[in-house]
This record gives C-alpha cells, sequence and structure tokens, in this order.
C-alpha cells in the first residue's frame, strides 16, 4: 500500500473506532443511538463496496499471474467468467447483513482501490511486467486485511448500538409504538 493512502473509509471510520464514540450509549436519548448505528451502517456498507471492488482487483491481477505462469493459451478476457464466478475462493465469512443502504460515493472509493496502486495501471493489465502485478497484488492484499479489520470493528460498533436499542426494548425503557411514530413521519 502507499504511504500517502489513508486507511479505508478515512475520518469517518476512524471516529466510529474510537472508543469515545459508544461512550454513554446507554445514557444517550433513543433518537440518537438510532442516528449513531445509522450511521455506522453506512460506514459499513461503504468500507463493504470498498472491499468488493478490492478484491475483483485482486483476484483479476492473481489470475493474470496465474495466466502468465501456465500459460494455457487463453486471453484473461477469456478467463473473465472464471475469475468473477469467484472458484477458487472459499466460502463467505461474512456475517451476512441485511444492507438497508447503499454505497455513498462509489467514485471515491473506486478512487481510493486504484490509489493502492500508483503507477501501476491495471485497466491495461496485459501490457505490465510480472514485476508490476505481483507488486500490485501485494499493495491490494496489504489493503484488504487493513479493511477488512477496520470494517469488523465497524460491525462490532453497529452490534453494540443494536445491542443497546435492543436491551432498551426488553427492558421497557423504549415503545415500539413510539418507534414507528417516530418513522411514520
Amino acid at each position: 500500500m502507499s504511504p500517502k493512502t489513508s486507511p479505508a473509509g478515512g475520518a469517518a471510520v476512524d471516529a466510529l473506532l474510537e472508543p469515545a464514540f459508544l461512550e454513554d450509549a446507554t445514557r444517550r436519548p433513543m433518537a440518537e443511538v438510532r442516528t449513531l448505528r445509522r450511521r455506522a451502517e453506512q460506514e459499513e456498507v461503504n468500507l463493504s463496496y470498498t472491499r468488493r471492488l478490492l478484491q475483483g482487483r485482486l483476484d483479476i491481477v492473481r489470475r493474470e499471474l496465474q495466466r502468465r505462469a501456465e500459460d494455457d493459451g487463453r486471453s484473461l478476457v477469456e478467463l473473465l467468467p472464471e475469475i468473477l464466478a469467484e472458484k477458487g475462493r472459499g466460502p463467505a465469512h461474512g456475517l451476512g447483513r441485511h444492507q438497508t443502504v447503499q454505497p455513498a460515493n462509489p467514485d471515491a472509493y473506486e478512487s481510493w482501490v486504484n490509489g493502492l496502486t500508483p503507477g501501476v495501471d491495471l485497466s491495461s493489465i496485459t501490457e505490465l511486467t510480472d514485476s508490476e502485478l505481483e507488486r500490485a497484488a501485494r499493495a491490494l492484499a496489504e489493503a484488504e486485511v487493513g479493511l477488512s479489520e477496520r470494517r469488523r470493528g465497524v460491525q462490532q460498533v453497529m452490534d453494540a448500538l443494536a445491542a443497546e436499542l435492543g436491551r432498551r426494548y426488553r427492558d421497557g425503557e423504549a415503545d415500539v409504538a413510539a418507534l414507528l411514530a417516530d418513522e411514520g413521519r
């Protein structure tokens, strides 16, 4: 990863991952806890989208390196259906969360992923040297590890906020009718 590249999600995710973000959640008003949870959910969706972009590029780079080593005569374009079908990738280990929001700024996330491999234009992948591809694969793999760690941290924040909301309903501190009335506005 380039030293200039900020961590995935930038300052917005940094703020969520600060221990102080969850402080006093039990004393905050219900509407504020919901707002914090929605904020965390949006950042999780943004990180998930960015991770999918990154993994797609990493899969393509790795497959191009494999194609060159095996020299089986097929072009990278011919291999795309196989690459995109995620053959060879193990089962998903995600939490299977239902996403109710869309990525906020897809162009920015694509720019972030593209910035991970400065000087290596993956749109001309067949023109790159093995060394350039190997360097790109290392940078993408390293960034994926960091992005995944941050995403897990955001998911833990979401879970803590959801648990607090659930506790309030379970303990009678919150009223479902009030929630429905608030959402009906």
